[in-house]
């Protein structure tokens, strides 16, 4: 497997891998990593899909690209994945996946035009006082001191930021700054999480630095993403004839693991199910029965409340984390889960999907988003966060109707607080401890809602479902390399570790759609050996012209202080004069003649 960049790749086709008719495959779990690993066999490996079975504990397929209408509760999306143009594989793969709704288009056909036609951008990104434009004005506010501190992680090694967390990097400066307030609510990074990552969002994602305040970098999809990305993609596997088997609970895998030789066999799987689950308690697996292995969840132990009863904090036993647990203790190279793990009121945090039925509240929705929610296109254009908010609440209304089954005059919002254990500004209780209901007041409150009409317009106006997550942020705790596994461990002849919590060669980053279709390909390919490569990481952390933006914006635009006073700026700008790097400079604003 190798990574490669271009069109001449991009387009070849590869040529059948040699002895794939002798082999079958099989996945555990059924969120987009598998599904798009499925694929990927299917159409670059040229597996026939009855010979691929995927094992999900769960009755519906999509992981944590959800969407869903609860008959008694109403509808429920747990969060929403931001994507951008350089989601090189995710975009590989929808390519070759049929839309369901336009005739001879794919999935990536219908989400192109749509984003030709409406481009995504917000028109107030915060609020403060009660839903007044909190007056960002795109700006940063990075001190010289916070600039110099993200210069100075950018350029830090990997190693130099193992196991440390963000605020052991960057001042307090830096953490009082707009810059952060987009970051961390946008990307729902604390300040005890991890530093690594956070140098390698700024890699991967340093081409969408200016980008940040309105959103103007980022695409969504048409409805939740469970109908507009996962449902095309099941209804495409299944009439390749792939295998399903819901509610079956994977619950260990054997190894012949040759610790002289390192060689490294999956020899059987172990199941648990329940009605209409797989047949059986497992299935043993020889050098050709190829296995693929999400390993960890942030959506495990999810738990609903509903209008009147709050989400619970589940702690109890997490299957796929004790999967995880279970392989990890056979050898060395297969992580360290506990580092994600172990660290439940680190990592939980709770949001609630709000679904309007009173005609009142979109108007406010209106005066803040300053679109029409109800016409079809971009609403907010991102979250929109209340800067003054004790739990740090952001929400986000996306195209409408965001569920196919809403109704025309019902508007869906996505809500979730950053601060889990912080008594709320409205109702003093914190997000964990409240109802739908509550949830619905503390957010109105800071739409600007009076507050005579809150109480009833939360009861009577909107049904609010809350979800408590607890490890949806556990991937950003601290860690080092060795904590997360290899995609494919060294030594491994059938098997492959992907999703999240798999560790991609490639300088990619993890809560994205992206990752879970990067691990699985780089998975399919090393397995498989395909001699198509996949596709880098887009190349912006090495082009100068993405530097500069990307510093230009950083500094709010402001011109580059040359030290020595007017004649050493004289002199500088006369050697930089007629050249590449002067033109460079100009162009983007840090310096001017």
């Amino acid at each position: 497997m190798r990574y490669t960049a271009g069109n001449y790749e991009a387009f070849a086709r590869p040529r059948k891998p040699e002895g794939v008719d002798d082999k079958s495959a099989w996945f555990v779990g059924a969120g987009l990593a598998s599904l798009a690993g499925a694929a990927f066999l299917i159409r670059d490996g040229q597996m026939p899909g009855n010979k691929i079975t995927i094992l999900e504990e769960l009755k519906l397929p999509g992981g944590a690209l959800d969407g869903i209408k609860e008959p008694k509760k109403g509808f429920v999306i747990r969060g929403g994945r931001e994507m951008e143009d350089h989601f090189e594989t995710l975009w590989d793969l929808f390519r070759s996946i049929p839309s369901l709704e336009i005739e001879g288009a794919s999935v990536l056909d219908e989400f192109y035009w749509l984003n030709r036609d409406d481009p995504n951008y917000s028109l107030q990104r915060a609020t403060v006082n009660r839903g007044e434009d909190a007056h960002t004005d795109g700006l940063f506010t990075l001190s010289e001191k916070a600039q110099k501190e993200v210069v100075k992680v950018f350029l830090a090694t990997r190693e130099e930021m193992e196991n440390k967390r963000i605020n052991e990097v960057f001042s307090q400066e830096f953490l009082k700054s707009n810059f952060w307030m987009y970051w961390r609510t946008m990307f729902a990074f604390e300040e005890w999480h991890s530093a690594l990552e956070m140098k390698l969002y700024l890699h991967r994602f340093i081409h969408h630095i200016g980008g940040l305040p309105d959103f103007s970098a980022l695409k969504f999809t048409k409805y939740n993403q469970y109908e507009s990305l996962v449902l095309p993609l099941y209804t495409w596997l299944l009439d390749q004839g792939v295998v399903f088997h819901f509610s079956t609970t994977v619950t260990d895998v054997d190894f012949d693991i040759d610790k002289a030789g390192g060689r490294k066999q999956a020899t059987r799987i172990h199941w648990d199910s329940r009605e209409g689950g797989a047949p059986g308690d497992g299935v043993d697996l020889t050098e050709n029965d190829l296995l693929f292995v999400t390993i960890g969840s942030l959506t495990e132990n999810s738990d609903e409340g509903d209008q009147h009863t709050p989400a619970k904090l589940n702690e109890g036993p997490a299957p796929a984390w004790d999967l995880w647990r279970r392989i990890a203790e056979k050898d060395s190279a297969f992580g360290r889960p506990g580092v994600f793990a172990d660290h439940i009121p680190e990592t939980k945090w709770e949001s609630a999907t709000v679904t309007t039925l009173d005609e009142r509240i979109p108007a406010y929705i209106e005066k803040i988003a300053k679109r029409d929610p109800f016409s079809g296109k971009v609403v907010t254009g991102g979250i929109v966060t209340a800067t003054d908010s004790t739990w740090l609440l952001s929400w986000t209304v996306n195209r409408q109707p965001h569920f196919k089954q809403q109704k025309p005059d019902e508007i869906v919002i996505w809500v979730y607080a950053l601060f889990s254990d912080v008594p709320g500004d409205y109702t003093g209780k914190t997000i964990q401890e409240s109802t739908g209901e509550e949830i619905a007041r503390e957010w109105l409150y800071h739409l600007g809602v009076p507050v005579d009409q809150i109480d009833e317009l939360a009861a009577n106006g909107a049904k609010t479902v809350p979800v408590m997550m607890p490890y949806v942020t556990g991937f950003f705790m601290p860690r080092q390399a060795g904590d997360r596994p290899d995609v494919v461990p060294a030594g491994s002849v059938n098997f492959a570790f992907i999703g999240q919590f798999s560790e991609s060669a490639e300088r990619d980053c993890i809560f994205t759609t992206e990752y879970s279709v990067r691990t699985p390909m780089e998975a399919v390919y090393t397995l498989l050996n395909i001699e198509r490569g996949v596709p880098e990481v887009y190349n912006s952390t090495y082009d100068i012209r993405k530097l500069l933006a990307a510093t230009s914006r950083l500094r709010d635009g402001k011109e580059i202080k040359i030290p020595g006073g007017p004649l050493a700026r004289k002199l500088l700008l006369n050697k930089l004069e007629d050249n590449q790097i002067g033109e460079l400079l100009e162009e983007f604003g840090l310096i001017q003649n």
